[in-house]
């Protein structure tokens, strides 16, 4: 299972990066939660979906360093780069730990930081 949660989350991954973001939540159960520590935490997939939509207006691209998984968790470790808000590319450091439910992610605990 856990080399299962893995390939899915590499899946969900190259999904965002292709710009297929409802591609990327058909690997989400409905009730998903995304937290993003310090920031915000978006309730339920169409909320995350309503996010995505601004926050990846472009996709974005992914440099994941590790990817450590552990009974229901799958942690990913790297770099995001992505449009800012003045259209200008800035990349973050970041650590998502994911926890899936019946091989779908369930909730997301993310912690990021300006690179």
């Amino acid at each position: 299972m856990i080399e299962t949660n893995k390939a899915i989350l590499q899946k969900a991954n190259a999904a965002i990066t292709q710009g297929d973001y409802e591609g990327f939540l058909a690997h989400c159960t409905e009730d998903t939660r995304w937290e993003f520590v310090g920031e915000r935490t978006l309730p339920g997939k169409d909320t995350v979906r309503q996010w995505m939509a601004i926050a990846y207006a472009e996709p974005p691209q992914f440099m994941v360093d590790h990817f450590i998984a552990e009974g229901d968790y799958v942690t990913a470790i790297g770099e995001i780069s992505l449009k800012d808000e003045t259209g200008e590319t800035a990349t973050y450091a970041y650590c998502d730990v994911w926890r899936f439910r019946d091989g779908k992610m369930a909730e997301l605990k993310a912690f990021v930081s300006k690179a």
